[in-house]
């Protein structure tokens, strides 16, 4: 499990290293992706609070990045933290997020990414449930959702 030194370590010394490279130019992002979506991920956007299609939402499955479809996070670790975007205690998997200090808008955070793309999806605060501790705070337009199938369907 990540704690928030982790996330830290993560910030000073590199993010782990990812299963694989997702690379594309500028213009084959625009083409894969709405105006939206390419502000958000590509541009380091963000969307407004309580706007995003994925904010209620608590179906089962994986969100992945709306880029690469890497998966990102587990249905069963998202939880409502009031702040107006989904959050998430942990990633899937230890080398999913990339993470880096952002210090934009005068206010030092840790920017998290798609480890596989590079796509920007929101912030990671210390102020989340236990046993982490941590708040992954992603954008909506970031992600999809790709329900698991159940009973073999």
């Amino acid at each position: 499990m990540l704690t928030w030194k982790d996330v830290i370590s993560f910030t000073v010394n590199g993010s782990p290293i990812p299963d694989k490279r997702v690379e594309k130019s500028e213009d084959e992002w625009r083409d894969l992706l709405t105006p939206e979506q390419f502000r958000i991920t590509r541009q380091k956007g963000t969307e407004p609070p309580n706007s995003g299609a994925l904010c209620s939402i608590y179906d089962e499955g994986k969100y992945n990045c709306v880029c690469c479809d890497t998966p990102l996070f587990d249905s069963t670790i998202k939880f409502s933290s009031g702040t107006g975007w989904p959050s998430f205690t942990q990633p899937i998997d230890k080398n999913a997020i990339k993470y880096e200090k952002d210090s934009s808008f005068g206010m030092v955070r840790v920017e998290v990414m798609c480890n596989t793309c590079d796509a920007h999806l929101g912030h990671v605060f210390p102020d989340g449930p236990e046993p982490s501790g941590l708040r992954y705070c992603i954008n909506s337009e970031s992600m999809i959702l790709n329900k698991e199938v159940t009973n073999g369907n």
